[in-house]
């Protein structure tokens, strides 16, 4: 599929519905799902974060943007995931902190992007953030500046891989909450992608499965 024919499936993703957690529950291991049963966000009182699940042309075809974290003393040291970070209070909305961050960690100016829609939001237990995905789109082919305080390197994942599903894997891992557990994954070239954004690439895979 070339990008303008992606382009055209835009107003039929605006209006899909979304499958939400049944999507995120199908890439968790039964380990961390059990963690889930008795949540209750409302005292745990979470902090807030947005993402940008952003798609733009290169060679002509649909890629998706995503980014591999320095390492550092943090849960998510050396992981794969969207750009993106925690609400500031000068932002004006959940789409604005994306759209900042996504700046902030890749260079890339908000007037370059078309937000399509957001996403479910999901709690990530181990640094106690929801976090709020944002579908959003550039027309033009992009050059990534990464901020090299957060960012270790930059992953373009074409869209025929996350709509492979051969490329839905599972990886033996040892996580925040257990050693050596079988964790569902996206895997791309020698990259893994699991767990909170293996998630918000998994309801995305389902929405656009339906409008394709």
């Amino acid at each position: 599929m070339n990008f303008d024919a992606f382009l055209k499936y835009i107003p039929q993703i605006l209006t899909e519905n979304l499958p939400g957690d049944d999507a995120h529950l199908e890439m968790m291991p039964l380990e961390r799902i059990a963690i889930f049963k008795d949540l209750d966000l409302e005292k745990i009182n979470p902090r807030e974060a947005s993402v940008m699940m952003l798609f733009y042309p290169k060679n002509d075809a649909p890629h998706l943007v995503m980014i591999l974290r320095n390492s550092y003393k943090g849960v998510h040291s050396s992981q794969i995931g969207f750009p993106g970070g925690k609400v500031e209070k000068f932002d004006g909305s959940l789409a604005d902190t994306a759209l900042r961050e996504t700046f902030e960690e890749i260079g890339v100016d908000r007037q370059l992007i078309t937000i399509v829609r957001p996403f479910t939001a999901l709690y990530i237990p181990p640094s106690n953030f929801k976090v709020y995905p944002f579908l959003g789109y550039a027309t033009q082919e992009l050059a990534f500046i990464p901020d090299d305080r957060e960012v270790f390197g930059i992953i373009e994942m074409p869209l025929s891989v996350l709509m492979d599903d051969t490329a839905r894997v599972s990886k033996t891992l040892s996580t925040s909450y257990m050693e050596e557990v079988d964790v569902p994954a996206f895997k791309f070239e020698e990259h893994y992608v699991w767990g909170a954004t293996s998630q918000m690439l998994n309801e995305l895979k389902e929405v656009l499965k339906r409008v394709f």
